[in-house]
């Protein structure tokens, strides 16, 4: 079997303003962590992609170029996975995840990591 290759897409906003620099997607990955528990060592992590901003109407070519931009390197995704960011926050959610499922032909899997504060100020 070939190695998985994974792509996280992400909220613009929340990655450029809230998410420093996405440690926790990359955490969780790198842990195997959450959404990430199904995949063996070997598995990569090819790209993190912003959805290009609300309402997301530019994540189908963002998703083109950057699969242009990897393919002559061998880095195109097998596996797409929708960052909490967008899962769970985004308003435009449902219409974003049905464009990139429509588009990605790869499996594209809901979630990444597991570190969701309950709390932000509780101990």
């Amino acid at each position: 079997m070939s190695k998985e290759k994974i792509l996280i897409i992400g909220c613009s906003r929340t990655m450029d303003t809230a998410c420093v620099g996405c440690s926790r997607c990359m955490v969780g990955f790198n842990r195997r962590a959450g959404e990430f528990e199904r995949y063996e060592e070997e598995a990569e992590l090819t790209a993190i992609l912003g959805c290009g901003d609300c309402p997301g109407c530019a994540i189908v070519p963002r998703m083109a170029q950057m699969k242009l931009w990897n393919a002559p390197m061998g880095e195109v995704p097998t596996k797409v996975h929708i960052a909490p960011c967008i899962a769970v926050h985004c308003p435009h959610k449902d219409t974003l995840i049905k464009k990139i499922k429509a588009k990605a032909g790869v499996e594209v899997i809901i979630g990444t990591h597991p570190y969701m504060p309950e709390n932000i100020y509780a101990s």
